[in-house]
């Protein structure tokens, strides 16, 4: 009975998972905004980093 099914079977698997896979990157991805905010803070808490890199430059 498996053999007779078993693209079926391997399909729903692979739909089930694809799935589990994009509800998990929606229900854990950051909004923009906080995106956008965490970079700004960083770059006011850490001027001496980035003028070392446009030294280098």
């Amino acid at each position: 009975m498996l053999a007779k099914y078993w693209k079926k079977i391997g399909m729903l698997i692979l739909i089930i998972a694809c799935i589990f896979n994009i509800m998990s990157k929606l229900i854990n991805k950051l909004s923009l905004n906080t995106e956008l905010l965490s970079s700004a803070q960083y770059a006011l808490e850490h001027p001496e980093q980035q003028e070392n890199e446009n030294k280098t430059k």
